[in-house]
């Protein structure tokens, strides 16, 4: 009685989600397997043939992983700074993240060609292969998501100079979904990355 009375809870709450939480949601585990699928791939290739290059990891790759993990911290404190409602502190973390997204972007492409001058192309060994898709699909993802928060940017900065607006974006259940959302959706894609990451260092 107890175990259905938990599996009615599940779908009811699953029947209260908002069409848009739905779809990240959803979009989200089709991510994830993709990535899992192309990850399995990437370990059943010739991963030998990578190690038996003698090649280390792009020291680009390196430090746009650290650049990543600094965003999580930075969208964190998106989450915090709406629940304080305040405005100003909340354009600030949103800023600094998209802007790491976009440094982290510029050091994966600048990676790639390190990859190339270590004789890793993308027509290559399929492990080498399968760097480049991983890498490549992961941007891709991120884009999404940068796109997303320049546009809450400009729509909180605008917001501000409207105290009628900036009320009704503090207390309006939709806005607070947003944030949460993207905030959500960082983290997990700072997650898929950090994986993939090991995953490469231990191929090398």
């Amino acid at each position: 009685m107890t175990k259905l009375k938990q599996q009615l809870t599940l779908f009811q709450r699953i029947e209260r989600l908002h069409p848009y939480e739905t779809l990240l949601y959803l979009g989200m585990i089709g991510s994830g397997l993709i990535f899992l699928f192309l990850t399995f791939a990437f370990l059943l290739s010739s991963r030998d043939l990578l190690a038996g290059m003698n090649q280390t990891m792009p020291i680009v790759f390196l430090i746009s992983t650290f650049l990543l993990v600094v965003s999580g911290f930075s969208a964190t404190s998106i989450k915090i700074a709406y629940h304080e409602e305040n405005t100003d502190q909340l354009l600030r973390p949103l800023r600094n993240t998209v802007v790491l997204g976009l440094a982290f972007t510029f050091l994966q492409v600048i990676g790639w060609f390190e990859l190339k001058s270590k004789g890793i192309e993308f027509t290559g060994i399929p492990s080498g292969s399968f760097l480049y898709v991983l890498s490549g699909i992961h941007i891709f993802h991120l884009l999404g998501a940068m796109i997303f928060a320049l546009i809450l940017y400009f729509q909180l900065d605008k917001s501000r100079k409207d105290e009628i607006q900036k009320l009704i974006l503090h207390t309006n259940p939709f806005e607070k979904m947003r944030v949460r959302l993207f905030t959500f959706y960082w983290h997990f894609m700072d997650g898929i990355w950090l994986i993939l990451f090991l995953l490469f260092v231990l191929s090398f």
